[in-house]
């Protein structure tokens, strides 16, 4: 287990390394799961980050959710979000979005693959310059995980994490406007908690110019039952 770790923080090292001849940015994210039900639970999270500078938060984001477990590996859910955006520390954009999300879990050995469609459809309005528009957008991402030291995820486990996820959009080209490519450790606190940290790239994509943003990500996990 440890030179498993000892290489997954070695890459991310590298990868930090490489993330200073752009600019580091901050991600941070604390969720909450309540099962009410066997078969219904709700979310909530809320989100802030730095994007240009990693000390001070230049957007925030909160999002709740209703969900139903269709099967064991399958559930779906309805949800709305509340997004603010700035620029130089002025308020300059605004989102709200309401989307429908999948998550198809599959297991093979001690590996997690986890499959999450969502589509998105938000209402923007821009202050500074008293414009609204509309988009919609389909999002893909297939999250695989495997514990470092038990067989299964149980309290004390350690993680390790990967994830890609693709975003497409029918109001802009090109289609696909966005990629984010994560890795990480998570680790199982209590059965409720869970921490996870890791190293976020995103880039952004146009007709004009492409953008890079490179995160220090770090989210924690509540799940009550």
């Amino acid at each position: 287990m440890g030179k498993k770790i000892l290489v997954i923080i070695a890459v991310n090292i590298v990868l930090f390394v490489n993330a200073q001849k752009e600019n580091l940015s901050s991600f941070n994210a604390v969720s909450l799961t309540y099962q009410f039900h066997p078969k219904f639970f709700a979310f909530s999270e809320f989100q802030l980050r730095g994007n240009k500078d990693f000390y001070h938060p230049d957007y925030n984001a909160v999002r709740v959710a209703f969900g139903y477990k269709v099967r064991k590996n399958n559930s779906a859910l309805i949800g709305f979000a509340l997004i603010n955006n700035y620029d130089n520390k002025i308020f300059n954009k605004q989102e709200t979005r309401i989307y429908l999300q999948d998550v198809i879990t599959q297991k093979s050995g001690i590996f997690k693959f986890e499959n999450r469609f969502l589509f998105e459809q938000s209402w923007i309005y821009e202050p500074l310059k008293d414009l609204t528009s509309r988009r919609n957008r389909f999002r893909y991402k297939l999250n695989i995980s495997a514990p470092l030291n038990s067989k299964k995820v149980e309290p004390g486990t350690l993680s390790a994490n990967i994830y890609d996820e693709v975003y497409f959009t029918t109001s802009q080209k090109p289609a696909l406007s966005r990629n984010r490519l994560f890795n990480g450790l998570s680790y199982q606190m209590s059965k409720e908690l869970s921490l996870s940290s890791g190293y976020l790239w995103e880039r952004n994509l146009s007709l004009i110019k492409n953008n890079n943003f490179h995160y220090l990500y770090f989210a924690c996990n509540i799940n009550l039952d």
